[in-house]
């Protein structure tokens, strides 16, 4: 899939400042979190704690569901299917560049950042799933 065609498929979340991202248990149980992302070249990037659940899921299962959100996680549009893969520390600077750019004030102001040190967090990669 295109640059370009990954980001029409985003195009639904990317007005918005948080999504519900949905991973999924082994018995294939959803569980859905708001959480910061941002996109760069037709991908989504999010930051979570290496420790988390979803970090957990997303290694047993790399199918994610995504869908615009408010902060406390209300879902306010359609849902894309998607793939996640957890990116490597060499992989890490574009990505937490784009969500400092996205979310600039919030990280200054925000006490939110200041749990997340630097050994404690993994950035995460969203895909569009491709349709067959």
């Amino acid at each position: 899939m295109s640059q370009k065609q990954a980001s029409n498929v985003f195009a639904a979340l990317l007005r918005h400042k948080y999504m519900s991202l949905s991973t999924f248990h082994k018995s294939g149980k959803a569980v859905a979190t708001p959480v910061w992302f941002a996109e760069e070249n037709g991908k989504l990037y999010l930051w979570t704690r290496i420790k988390s659940g979803k970090i957990k899921r997303i290694r047993n299962n790399h199918h994610v569901q995504l869908a615009p959100c408010t902060l406390l996680g209300k879902v306010v549009g359609p849902t894309i299917e998607g793939v996640a893969r957890i990116l490597a520390k060499n992989e890490e600077a574009p990505t937490e560049t784009s969500i400092r750019r996205k979310f600039r004030w919030e990280l200054r102001f925000g006490s939110l950042f200041r749990r997340f040190r630097r050994e404690d967090r993994v950035y995460v990669e969203v895909v569009p799933e491709e349709r067959k």
